[in-house]
């Protein structure tokens, strides 16, 4: 039978307020992406959940989609909840999303009231839940109108199947169109969540973070690493067994002479300050001062712990960020 940790709040994990909002989240989230379909066996799934929760990660990010296949990651974790954390579901925070493809016909994907509310209920099936925390259009759908797919969210709070609501990868108009009509409808926006890294500043460059630090929404970051980019992995080649070689989600191609060689630079930046390119580039992402969590995978329980270390990573000096910006843009 599990027992949590009870140093899981004292163990060195951070929270940070969500906006002005009540809700406090761990600095770094475990992400469900990845590690918790039928490519992975039961127990390394639970193993990292769990030691994830000792460390005192209490929000967990999911999706209708995450597996593979589509809402196995949801299957999972409703069973590893059941099974071993039912007792602290109040200690948690549940997020999942719909909108990408899901089920066949016209209302398995995109943002119409029918889809938004048909795949909460089979994700809160999936999970044994009554309620998830927060609850995210995962893509902006730009058939349905604004009012009829932000109405969908204003009811599902109001009807109790989610705490909280969230949007995810939105362009800056429909953001802002967003933040209003939520916040006059009594159901004001939480988060929002974006691609963010040192490869990617796309949500810095668009504006998003801009309005959401106007507004005093949070922000949280996905695929923090670009996939992997931002680790050691890749620094000599493209190994045998990696996510590059599968093809699926990150491309050989990606990793062009010109990119390889940025790596190696920022590594070496990296291991200056005594640290990895991974722990380097997570802490990039939480000194900015609209963030508010950011979102880890992970394929094992010692790859967890390496990524945690960011949380007592020093501030990269200006210096520092301007030699980062030379590496990638020659600034």
């Amino acid at each position: 039978m599990y027992i949590p940790s009870s140093s899981r709040y004292s163990s060195g994990m951070q929270y940070a307020r969500c906006g002005k909002s009540g809700v406090l989240l761990p600095k770094v989230s475990l992400g469900l992406w990845h590690n918790f379909g039928t490519l992975t066996p039961y127990d390394r799934s639970r193993d990292i959940l769990l030691k994830a929760f000792d460390q005192g990660v209490t929000h967990f990010d999911l999706a209708n989609n995450y597996g593979p296949e589509p809402g196995h990651a949801e299957r999972r974790f409703g069973q590893i909840l059941h099974e071993d954390l039912a007792a602290y579901r109040d200690e948690l925070f549940i997020s999942t999303k719909a909108a990408y493809d899901m089920w066949e016909g016209p209302y398995g994907n995109w943002a119409s009231r029918k889809h938004l509310i048909a795949s909460l209920d089979q994700s809160l099936k999936r999970m044994g839940l009554d309620y998830v925390d927060l609850f995210y259009c995962h893509r902006y759908d730009p058939e349905t109108p604004l009012e009829e797919t932000l109405q969908t969210l204003v009811d599902i709070v109001k009807c109790g199947k989610a705490l909280y609501i969230g949007i995810s990868r939105w362009p800056l108009e429909a953001l802002k169109v967003a933040e209003r009509y939520l916040r006059e409808h009594d159901t004001p926006m939480l988060i929002f969540q974006d691609k963010l890294n040192i490869l990617d500043r796309e949500p810095i460059v668009g504006g998003q973070l801009e309005e959401l630090g106007r507004n005093n929404i949070g922000f949280i970051s996905f695929s923090p690493l670009a996939q992997g980019l931002l680790t050691d992995r890749y620094l000599n080649g493209i190994p045998e067994g990696s996510r590059m070689t599968e093809g699926r989600f990150l491309k050989s191609s990606t990793l062009t002479p010109e990119l390889l060689s940025r790596l190696q630079s920022l590594n070496a930046l990296a291991h200056e300050r005594g640290e990895t390119l991974a722990q380097m580039s997570l802490a990039w992402i939480l000194q900015h001062p609209q963030t508010t969590s950011v979102i880890i995978g992970a394929s094992s329980t010692d790859q967890l712990m390496q990524n945690l270390t960011c949380l007592h990573s020093a501030p990269l000096s200006s210096e520092e960020l301007q030699r980062i910006d030379h590496i990638l843009y020659g600034k």
